[in-house]
This record gives structure tokens, C-alpha cells and sequence, in this order.
């Protein structure tokens, strides 16, 4: 049974930095493409960001440059580095399989970006 959990959310300044971790189990980490997705109140959840196995990358428009994604294959862990945030980065975010996600979703971790 695949289990995902992330962590690492809170209050943080506009500027500010935040990192997110997802750690996975019961699932072969290394050969699955993960992403962070995000859902801000009224708004339909996105994908944010992605990364494959082997460690390419892809991210929405709206985080470029600002977020890196990045995972450790040994640990079963991935992790999305949250910087100069704004307060439109405010929402729930998630980790899941990517593009694809599995047919359930975790409790997410809350991230607001506020003054």
C-alpha cells in the first residue's frame, strides 16, 4: 500500500523561504515520477512541479525560478525548495505521482505566505 506524507508547511513573510518534504512508501520510489501539486482555497489543485526518476524536472510558469524540486532516492523522500514566496503561493500542497496521480490524496501540508 502506497503511503505518502509531507511535511514541512507553516506561516511564513512574503520573501520568504520554505522546504517541503514528501516521504514514500510502499511504492518503488526510484522508477515513479513525483510531483508537488498545490490547491489554494476556490481553486482547483495544479502541479507545480515534477520530477522523474532519473531527476529531469519540469515546473509551472508560475514557480520558475523561484522553486526547486529535487528527491533522494535512498530515503524515499523528494522535496520542493520554496523560495521568495507570495502570497499567491498560498495554498495546501501535496505530493503524488506525476503527471498521472494515484487515485487518492494524502492530508497535504499548509503553506500561507503572509505579512
Amino acid at each position: 500500500q502506497v503511503q505518502l506524507v509531507e511535511s514541512g508547511g507553516g506561516l511564513v513573510q512574503p520573501g520568504g523561504s520554505l522546504r517541503l518534504s514528501c516521504a514514500a512508501s510502499g511504492t518503488i520510489f526510484t522508477i515513479n515520477a513525483m510531483g508537488w501539486y498545490r490547491q489554494a482555497p476556490g481553486k482547483q489543485r495544479e502541479l507545480v512541479a515534477a520530477i522523474t526518476g532519473g531527476g529531469s524536472t519540469n515546473y509551472a510558469d508560475s514557480v520558475k525560478g523561484r522553486f526547486t524540486i529535487s528527491r533522494d532516492n535512498a530515503k524515499n523522500t523528494m522535496y520542493l525548495q520554496m523560495n521568495s514566496l507570495k502570497p499567491e503561493d498560498t495554498a495546501v500542497y501535496y505530493c503524488n505521482f506525476a503527471p498521472r496521480p494515484l487515485g487518492f490524496w494524502s492530508q497535504g501540508t499548509q503553506v500561507t505566505v503572509s505579512s
